[in-house]
């Protein structure tokens, strides 16, 4: 599936207002194993007819991990350059595929003035779902056992452990829980700004812990929805001499898979 994604600034030069900003992070853009999550949230935007745009080069960092690390300044001259971008092409509700960027979107930027109607994807998807508007018919999984990690800044922040699931089950494969899953789940080990520093003194990094937990339900398949547990868990894969075994593919991928696109 080709598509052309629509910029921000285009769109609205030519009197359009899209109804969704989708907002891809400095993962989607950045890094090649996530850019693939990127264009996998896209496929299913033109699936589903839904008017949106990126800002394209207008887009910069949130903040989160300014602010996550303790860097009060950069963080606001960050979060208010985006919400003065926001304000000129008149945003009122923005997709992302980061939970970081979800979060500090939903939680903190209202502190400075930048109120918007935030939509995690796996909540976007979920809602299509239930009405009957996305249907995965797909036998492409029906050999896999999937496990799902909860991203800390969906589950544990924002209290949301249904939506992924929801679009995971809608998939046809056999689902196992790891023994630590939602308010409970392991911390991947790369949120809260340890993704940009040296890791701490201790008997064992977190990743491999957090990986361990998924290699004992002998999944095939570990979803992730989040950049930063993608990296960590693939990390762990390769630490752990699995990744030729298993796989961590992010359920945007899942889905896209599924739909053979």
């Amino acid at each position: 599936m080709n598509i052309e994604v629509p910029v921000m600034a285009e769109v609205t030069a030519k009197g359009q207002q899209p109804e969704y900003l989708f907002w891809v992070g400095c993962a989607g853009a950045f890094d090649d194993r996530y850019k693939k999550v990127a264009r996998a949230f896209a496929k299913i935007l033109h699936h589903l007819n839904i008017s949106y745009a990126v800002l394209g080069k207008e887009e910069t960092c949130t903040g989160d991990p300014a602010r996550r690390a303790g860097n009060e300044m950069l963080y606001q001259m960050q979060a208010l350059t985006n919400i003065n971008t926001f304000t000129t092409y008149n945003v009122k509700k923005i997709l992302t595929i980061c939970p970081h960027c979800y979060n500090i979107f939903k939680n903190d930027y209202p502190d400075l003035g930048g109120k918007y109607e935030v939509i995690h994807y796996t909540q976007f998807l979920q809602s299509f779902i239930d009405s009957g508007k996305l249907k995965i018919k797909s036998d492409k999984f029906n050999d896999k056992l999937i496990t799902f990690h909860d991203p800390c800044y969906l589950g544990r922040a924002n209290g949301e452990y249904n939506a992924p699931r929801t679009v995971l089950n809608a998939i046809r494969a056999t689902k196992v829980e790891m023994k630590r899953s939602k308010s409970f789940a392991l911390c991947c080990g790369a949120g809260g700004g340890q993704m940009f520093k040296e890791a701490e003194k201790g008997n064992k990094e977190v990743f491999i812990e957090r990986t361990e937990d998924a290699l004992e339900t002998k999944a095939n398949i570990i979803a992730t929805a989040c950049p930063f547990c993608m990296t960590m868990l693939t990390d762990g894969l390769k630490y752990k001499n699995k990744e030729e075994e298993i796989f961590n593919y992010d359920i945007a991928e899942l889905v896209v898979m599924a739909m053979g696109w």
